[in-house]
């Protein structure tokens, strides 16, 4: 059974730093591109951050880059967003995704809230 856990998320101020964590299992980890979306309240999905498979090439929005980083630990079968210089517009819901050869698997998302 393939499942995506995410965790880390929570109420932070502005200027605040969180780390999630995404926990993956039911499938072959080191074959999967692995991403991060955000939906924030009224907004559509979005595409955050990706960490592809071998090289660990990485890919950033325009609005987290040099804020965020993704990383990812092939032998725990872990991917993390390392957030930074955290902004109100970055309350949103966060999702883990997992992508290959025509697969697509999703989180159930962590909510991050920014905010004084």
């Amino acid at each position: 059974q393939v499942q995506l856990v995410e965790s880390g998320g929570g109420l932070v101020q502005p200027g605040g730093s969180l780390r999630l964590s995404c926990a993956a299992s039911g499938f072959t980890f080191t074959l999967y591109a692995m991403s991060w979306y955000r939906q924030a309240p009224g907004k559509e999905r979005e595409l955050v951050a990706v960490i592809t498979i071998v090289r660990g090439n990485t890919t950033y929005s325009d609005s987290v880059k040099g804020r965020f980083t993704i990383s990812r630990d092939n032998a725990e079968n872990t991917v993390y967003l390392q957030m930074n210089s955290l902004k109100p517009e970055d309350t949103a819901v966060y999702y883990c995704n997992a992508r290959w050869a025509g697969m697509n698997y999703w989180g159930k998302g962590t909510l991050v809230t920014v905010s004084s």
